[in-house]
């Protein structure tokens, strides 16, 4: 039977293929934006075509090749947050649990009992609200430097509807990335990024409170096993004692 662990993992995989897409488009806008291509002879025309990728990416114009070099590095900081993003969904599917009969602030006082699973939970979402934040700056300074660029190679209403469709598609995904990450700082929790209506993790994972029952019988049954050790260890030692103590013969 398949198990709600893995079902879980397979949704977000899933979400964070078509994520790549908007991603790559909405961060490379000064190749995907249709844009007007220069005449041979440098004047202006109004019969100009659309530049193919290839002639975007080969454009050696110092303000493109810059504004290019500014979408490559947004692109990479956009991946190294959805690297702590899929790292937080993971630690939450394989630790934590989604049970729709309770309220979604009861994993607060759950885990508490907890102390290490919630030192980590807190880490997990500072490091995700932290980069999350850093990759919206990097975006917006992303964002201006394209528009002008934009601007300058205007062609055609496609051009405009292309850059405000690509920058939407992420501006959405940040918006609410950032809902779920100053919620779950602010209020303790783990709320998903993935789940349909950000559904929030709010008890311990079953397989994980299994794992720390065996733990703890398997801890306690060494504790018992020491214990009966030393006892007859005491037990030879006080025989010795006695043979010691009593006269020889």
């Amino acid at each position: 039977m398949i198990s709600q662990d893995f079902k879980q993992r397979v949704k977000v995989a899933g979400l964070f293929l078509l994520q790549i897409y908007k991603v790559t488009t909405g961060t490379m806008l000064s190749l995907f934006v249709p844009q007007a291509c220069s005449s041979s002879d440098g004047s202006s025309d109004n019969e100009s075509r659309i530049c193919t990728l290839q002639e975007n990416f080969d454009n050696s114009d110092e303000y493109h090749e810059m504004v290019l070099y500014v979408n490559m590095f947004s692109m990479f900081t956009f991946f190294t947050y959805y690297l702590v993003e899929l790292r937080r969904e993971e630690w939450a599917i394989k630790y934590l649990d989604i049970d729709n009969d309770k309220p979604d602030n009861s994993l607060k006082g759950i885990i508490r009992a907890d102390p290490l699973l919630d030192k980590n939970m807190d880490k997990l979402n500072l490091l995700y609200y932290r980069s999350l934040i850093f990759n919206c700056g990097i975006y917006a300074i992303n964002l201006g430097l394209s528009a002008k660029l934009v601007k300058d190679d205007y062609h055609s209403s496609s051009t405009l509807s292309c850059f405000i469709s690509f920058s939407l598609l992420v501006l959405m995904k940040l918006y609410n990335s950032l809902e779920v990450a100053h919620q779950s700082v602010t209020n303790d929790k783990m709320t998903s990024a993935y789940m349909s209506e950000f559904v929030s993790f709010n008890v311990l994972d079953s397989d994980y409170i299994d794992e720390q029952i065996k733990l703890k019988m398997n801890n306690e049954i060494k504790l018992e096993e020491i214990t009966l050790e030393d006892g007859k260890e005491n037990e030879k030692d006080k025989e010795k004692d006695n043979e010691n103590i009593l006269p020889n013969p």
